[in-house]
């Protein structure tokens, strides 16, 4: 079984050379919802949210989008990844169907 490796707030700043304010913002937004620790008050980042992170950074430092754009976009990101998702299951149920029709009539 393989762990996820999360992040500390101290780590993810540095890291991703962004201000807490930002982050802040971000967390607000509910672009990225770190979790807090059992043993600790300290919110933690998942690898969804470093991703999260990575893209809002890039779309708002480069692109100059604001925070509510960010979230719209993506938001459109995860629902394009979703419906690829249900296309590729698609496919690959109709590869099996096809390929058990080929096999029966051989």
């Amino acid at each position: 079984m393989m762990t996820e490796e999360f992040w500390k707030i101290t780590e993810v700043i540095e890291r991703f050379q962004i201000d807490r304010e930002f982050l802040n913002d971000l967390e607000e937004e509910e672009i990225v919802c770190p979790i807090c620790h059992e043993k600790t008050t300290e919110k933690l980042f998942s690898p969804k949210d470093l991703e999260n992170l990575r893209l809002a950074k890039i779309l708002f430092e480069e692109m100059d989008v604001n925070l509510p754009g960010i979230e719209v976009i993506l938001q459109m990101r995860k629902n394009m990844l979703d419906m690829r998702k249900q296309f590729d299951a698609i496919l690959e149920d109709l590869a099996s169907r096809l390929r058990s029709k080929f096999e029966d009539g051989l």
